[in-house]
């Protein structure tokens, strides 16, 4: 099996897992929010493999509908942290004067730590769902944003662009018909090695209480509630969500890489 062949299946393994994950959610619903009070704090078995917590509610079920929540949340806020970085790249095609502005707000991001930029972030937004998307988003593209533009500024030499510059086509119709479909690799590769992050530092504010609202069926929100019950020997509380957790980051890792593979055909033939 060659490079290209085990990227491929590197890639179907962790989309199944993935895609498993989100169908499951849809059938458990009901079963990781529903509350049975007489099955209380149940250690793992064969009718509650992941145990329960302190309402009764099925820590399986439960762990699967905050896998799935997050997936969504890390969809959106990965997605929108791509455009944001992309759209700082194209600025610094544009000219000098622009790729410094760029350059200097990149840096200034950068700059700032963190987690303190996160925790700033969501709290003045508000919490809640949107204010976690919002925060990832803006704390996450100056990174993917740096890759781009070195890339974008390694095409903007290529034989083909200087012909179309020299034909006296513009610097925007240059950015969208030559540079942007060039960028659009590296972009997807972004996304998926981002995707990642965002889940963990989605669950990390809302372990600390800046992220999603208590009532939801999220991992941090479940990481939070369990270290209240770890001391009286309920480890399963913390175990499952957060090995689920773990999975979850590791599968798109992995989904990353074999795409970073399969895009550049040196990697791929090793």
């Amino acid at each position: 099996m060659n490079g290209r062949q085990s990227a491929l299946l590197t890639a179907g393994l962790a989309a199944t897992l993935i895609a498993g994950v989100a169908l499951s959610a849809r059938l458990l619903v009901e079963a990781g929010t529903s509350a049975d009070f007489t099955a209380r704090n149940l250690a793992p078995a064969l009718s509650h493999p992941f145990g329960t917590d302190q309402m009764g509610r099925d820590m399986l079920a439960r762990s699967v509908t905050g896998l799935a929540l997050s997936l969504r949340v890390g969809l959106m806020a990965a997605g929108l942290s791509v455009l944001l970085a992309t759209f700082m790249a194209m600025v610094s095609g544009l000219g000098r004067q622009a790729d410094r502005v760029a350059g200097f707000v990149t840096d200034a991001m950068l700059a700032m730590p963190h987690l303190m930029l996160l925790i700033l972030l969501s709290f003045s937004l508000g919490g809640g769902t949107t204010a976690v998307i919002i925060a990832v988003a803006i704390s996450h593209w100056p990174r993917l944003s740096r890759l781009l533009r070195a890339e974008l500024l390694q095409v903007s030499v290529a034989p083909y662009v200087e012909t179309s510059r020299a034909l006296g086509r513009s610097r925007l119709f240059i950015l969208r018909r030559h540079i942007l479909p060039h960028l659009a690799p590296q972009m997807l590769v972004g996304f998926l090695l981002m995707f990642p992050h965002a889940i963990l530092h989605e669950a990390g504010l809302t372990f600390l209480g800046f992220g999603l609202e208590p009532s939801r069926p999220a991992i941090g929100v479940m990481l939070s509630d369990a270290m209240r019950h770890i001391s009286a020997g309920r480890w399963w509380l913390a175990f499952f969500p957060g090995a689920m957790l773990l999975c979850m980051v590791l599968a798109f890792e992995a989904m990353g890489s074999a795409a970073r593979r399969l895009i550049s055909p040196r990697e791929a033939q090793c």
